[in-house]
């Protein structure tokens, strides 16, 4: 067996996470997981919170770093990559931006990301304003998805409609029979067009600093 080590009890703790919810990481079940005892694991991590802060730069370190060039594309890229680390961990959806340690992956991305908006001209406002903007669009689409009924949406739809009277809600049926079912239909796809909407107002504001 591999010795124990800082990185192993937080893979370990992630893997945990993903299967049951941040909840059911407890230095027990952790120290079952790696065949340790629970006190062990204290030679790597000082306590749950630092656990914790470890598990959410787990996190980032798996979000691609945007590169200098086209801001827009690095912004693009990141933001879609940043919603795919979420759906592999959602939960640490609501912990991203939370923690007041955060380690050396996080603080990296961060300033990636913002190094990047800086050298394509963005000013230090409209820099803080574009990220966000930027991660409040990516956490929030994340906790929305997660929070949808475990169903297909043509069936929520079908039933939600199915309890009112024809011609009730005309713009919601509308909307329910010309989109959502439709063949194919995905709530996952409206991220990427809300996502361009938000880059495009980014690019409008860059090129008219008087208006931020």
């Amino acid at each position: 067996m591999a010795r124990l080590n800082r990185d192993r009890v937080l893979q370990a703790a992630v893997t945990l996470a993903d299967a049951g919810g941040i909840e059911s990481v407890t230095m027990r079940r952790l120290g079952e997981k790696l065949g340790v005892e629970a006190m062990s694991l204290y030679n790597h991590v000082a306590n749950k919170g630092d656990l914790l802060d470890g598990m959410i730069d787990t996190v980032f370190a798996e979000i691609d770093l945007p590169e200098d060039g086209d801001w827009r594309k690095a912004m693009r890229e990141r933001a879609i990559s940043t919603r795919a680390a979420l759906a592999r961990h959602p939960w640490a959806i609501g912990h991203m931006e939370s923690r007041s340690t955060p380690g050396h992956a996080t603080l990296r991305h961060h300033d990636a990301m913002l190094g990047v908006l800086r050298r394509a001209g963005f000013s230090v406002a409209l820099t803080a304003h574009a990220a966000s903007a930027l991660d409040s669009y990516v956490y929030g689409f994340a906790l929305q998805h997660r929070s949808l009924p475990l169903d297909t949406p043509a069936r929520i739809a079908q039933q939600v409609m199915a309890r009112f009277a024809s011609g009730e809600y005309p713009h919601l049926t509308e909307i329910a029979v010309d989109h959502v079912l439709q063949p194919g239909y995905d709530y996952g796809d409206e991220f990427e067009f809300g996502l361009d909407l938000l880059l495009d107002g980014l690019a409008r504001a860059a090129q008219n600093p008087g208006t931020t």
